[in-house]
């Protein structure tokens, strides 16, 4: 085995009861390759070399070693796969138990977030690593969370704000997590659960959308979608649009379609919503139809004011009106305020809503360079794609 000081306990042993198959979850195919497959190709791209420990169940054993080692390749020297327990805990257990000496950071995850980016399995071991404390990523919640009796009837509504959804890997010290599951005498629901149980600090940093976990059948629908290989003969298009807006402190702030309160507006025609106004270029540009500007002047008193719905409802018309199925948008942010991190989820679904097809947000800063830097306005860069 070769020596790292991170290790990886990739958790495969789960029955999958509810997504329905004839084996167990972690070997069910997603487009011809298994849910452990594509579990393993995340852990074996993260930057730092890592112990991946597969737990898997006791049936499977040799099933999951052809597979791991398939995918491990030259790392196979870092590959170890032991057999599972009853329970999530005592799979767990059995994975700490064959960690290597020199171990010093141990991220725990789920075989059944197969897509989860190697980005998000770094940021948790850098996190540990910065923080000493057990590190879980998550994601705000985005639907209103209702409380309620035994018969269903509403109490109250519970804050959200105060909400996260967790996901994994969630990770933690060595030492500190080992010393949790050996005093641990009840179960938990995850291992920040047992970790915080133990008197041990959990924190939490920014998770990943595409590290959904597979359940239902509506989830490996999901999974499927996102590996589909291309259909023989579509054309596909991208675009890419920019706007930019100064920060008006008279104005009230508008972007993706939402409200910002107590923050400071965008200078503009309409609402100056910079993302809404990106996402339309991009689509315009992909399916050859223009800009927004051509399309939506200044000239044009009804879009004086106009929100950000406006422009995109008109947009997405006139591109699926000219034969174009949405693929997908991706934004990306670059302002010193607001911070996106609080409202992402919410940000997402209302523009994948508006638009029809999945968009995602993404935000950084320019590290006080440039008017961005400087906090004078914000940029807004999207792409787009097409299908005709």
């Amino acid at each position: 085995m070769t020596h790292a000081a991170v290790a990886v306990i990739l958790v495969a042993a789960g029955s999958g009861s509810r997504l329905g198959a004839a084996e167990p979850k972690a070997f069910v195919p997603i487009a011809g390759r298994t849910i452990l497959e594509r579990a393993l190709d995340g852990v074996f791209s993260m930057t730092e070399p890592a112990q991946v420990v597969v737990v898997a169940p006791s049936a499977m054993l040799d099933e999951a070693r052809r597979q791991a080692t398939a995918v491990a390749g030259a790392a196979s020297s870092y590959l170890s796969v032991v057999a599972g327990g009853d329970t999530r805990q005592q799979s767990v257990s059995a994975g700490l138990a064959v960690i290597g000496d020199g171990v010093e950071v141990v991220l725990v995850h789920d075989s059944a977030r197969a897509f989860t980016p190697p980005a998000q399995l770094d940021a948790v071991v850098a996190a540990v690593r910065s923080s000493g404390s057990g590190v879980v990523p998550g994601l705000p919640v985005a639907d209103t969370i209702k409380q309620v009796d035994w018969l269903g009837t509403i109490e109250r509504t519970v804050d959200r704000a105060s909400l996260l959804a967790v996901q994994t890997p969630q990770g933690f010290p060595r030492e500190q997590l080992v010393a949790a599951y050996a005093g641990a005498t009840d179960e938990h629901t995850d291992d920040a659960a047992l970790f915080a149980a133990a008197g041990h600090a959990v924190t939490t940093i920014d998770g990943d959308p595409l590290a959904f976990k597979i359940t239902t059948p509506w989830d490996l629908r999901r999974a499927e979608s996102l590996v589909a290989e291309p259909v023989a003969g579509t054309d596909y298009r991208t675009g890419v649009g920019i706007d930019v807006h100064a920060y008006d402190d008279e104005s009230p702030l508008w972007l993706g379609g939402l409200y910002w309160p107590d923050q400071a507006g965008l200078a503009g025609h309409s609402d100056g919503d910079a993302i809404s106004h990106a996402i339309c270029d991009a689509l315009l540009s992909a399916a050859g139809l223009g800009d927004i500007g051509g399309r939506f002047g200044v000239s044009e008193e009804r879009f004086r004011n106009a929100h950000g719905e406006v422009f995109i409802a008109e947009t997405v018309s006139l591109v699926t009106g000219s034969g174009f199925e949405i693929g997908n948008v991706a934004v990306q942010v670059i302002a010193a305020h607001p911070k996106l991190s609080s409202r992402r989820v919410e940000l997402e679904t209302h523009l994948s809503r508006m638009v029809g097809a999945p968009v995602s947000v993404s935000a950084t800063t320019s590290d006080g360079l440039g008017f961005t830097g400087r906090a004078e306005g914000l940029t807004a860069i999207a792409t787009a794609l097409l299908k005709h």
